[in-house]
């Protein structure tokens, strides 16, 4: 049973207060915001609101919030080793461009860089490193699972990844977690099964970035588990302002990447080097309200407690969703989930299906029966025929009641 206090949890979200009866579905977008966030965010902007660096106390003060406490709280949701191998950024996407052009001088003619394509972020900043260093971009692509009759029942296999990787592979970027299909994907294992690959094919260097925006409100991050070099997550994913932070090893700050910032300023030995402008200094701080409010979920104020808790009750999410669209009178009329149908802990309640077969739905027009309808916000893929459910892990007691009442609109709206 989950330790999670769901009505406590629900309590902490003023959106939620505001818009009692709102379904808020689009989470894998961006989540709410929690209390104790938007306290630190007035707090700065009231007290702290100066320029870093100085040495009168208010300055003094500022510099520690949005520099010393802001990084100190994103090393702990990385599981990082240090404070100094973290930089906040303005979205994942912009955290990966400024990584990508920090590796420029790393990256050689005839490199190859492996990707996943699902999420943007991880697949334009590499894409354009390639054109620039004359690289190559290879696709890990999903592919079917299982051998039932669902052909929309994809995932990424590993061992469809290391055929692609070869002598010539400097970099593997893949998603933790997909952000259609739902799925986790074993991080550990996949490092270690292409690094041995690697090593074995001769590669003169490999590192790997793994982008956890999809992954990080689900399950908590251990890049020094993982042995990767790069990560990134959006902390407005995880009930947090609208910022994001980049993880880079020590290792790869020394040997692989070179500094975007003011020719005067020397940070070789930080993840600063890669920040070649200032975040939101009041963000940067009101991002430790998002760790502050996952430390109070469980008794235990411990991170991996508590992701282990949301793990364990998103499974109640999942399992009346997928049973209502899995079920045969669904089959009958098309319907099909994107990804795996199971309900299990290698799955996270980001739910996307299809209508097809002799009636076929677009997702645009069943978005906008709920549009019309209102009272919830889904999501659909303009050029793709999907429809995303994305319910945040547990976001409390109202994902559950978001589930209840999903299944009613989409059992009311059928055709």
């Amino acid at each position: 049973m989950s330790t999670l206090n769901i009505s406590s949890a629900r309590s902490a979200f003023p959106a939620l207060t505001s818009n009692p009866t709102y379904v808020f579905a689009d989470n894998a977008g961006g989540s709410q915001v929690a209390q104790p966030v938007i306290d630190r965010l007035t707090d700065y902007l009231i007290n702290t609101n100066v320029q870093l660096g100085a040495g009168y106390a208010v300055s003094v003060a500022s510099t520690r919030r949005a520099v010393g406490e802001a990084t100190e709280g994103a090393k702990r949701l990385f599981g990082a080793r240090s404070a100094d191998e973290v930089v906040f950024c303005a979205s994942a996407t912009m955290g990966l461009e400024n990584l990508a052009r920090g590796l420029e001088g790393d990256v050689c003619e005839g490199d190859e860089i492996v990707v996943t394509t699902e999420h943007e972020a991880n697949v334009g900043p590499w894409k354009k490193l390639a054109a620039r260093r004359g690289a190559v971009v290879k696709v890990w692509k999903a592919s079917r699972m299982g051998d039932g009759g669902n052909p929309f029942a994809l995932g990424l296999k590993v061992d469809e990844l290391l055929p692609l990787i070869t002598k010539n592979t400097r970099l593997v970027a893949f998603t933790a977690c997909s952000n259609i299909l739902g799925s986790v994907v074993p991080v550990k294992e996949v490092v270690a099964a292409l690094r041995a690959d690697a090593r074995k094919k001769g590669a003169r260097k490999v590192e790997v970035a793994v982008d956890c925006v999809a992954y990080s409100p689900h399950r908590l991050i251990d890049v020094q588990e993982w042995d990767v070099d790069f990560a990134g997550f959006s902390f407005y994913k995880v009930y947090g302002p609208h910022i994001s932070a980049l993880y880079v090893r020590s290792e790869a700050l020394h040997a692989s990447t070179k500094p975007l910032v003011h020719h005067f300023l020397k940070m070789d030995d930080t993840a600063s080097k890669l920040q070649p402008g200032g975040p939101g200094y009041e963000l940067a701080y009101a991002s430790t309200g998002a760790v502050e409010y996952l430390l109070t979920l469980t008794p235990f104020r411990d991170l991996r407690k508590t992701f282990d808790a949301i793990a364990e009750y998103e499974q109640s999410l999942l399992r009346p969703l997928l049973g209502f669209l899995c079920a045969s009178e669904q089959r009958e009329r098309g319907v099909r989930v994107v990804g795996e149908e199971k309900v299990d802990l290698s799955r996270v309640p980001t739910v996307s299906f299809v209508v097809v077969g002799k009636k076929p739905i677009r997702s645009r027009d069943i978005v906008r029966v709920f549009d019309q309808k209102g009272g919830v916000s889904v999501r659909d893929e303009a050029k793709e025929t999907l429809v995303y459910f994305f319910f945040v892990d547990w976001y409390p007691l109202w994902s559950l009641l978001c589930l209840f009442i999903g299944q009613g609109i989409v059992a009311r709206y059928r055709r």
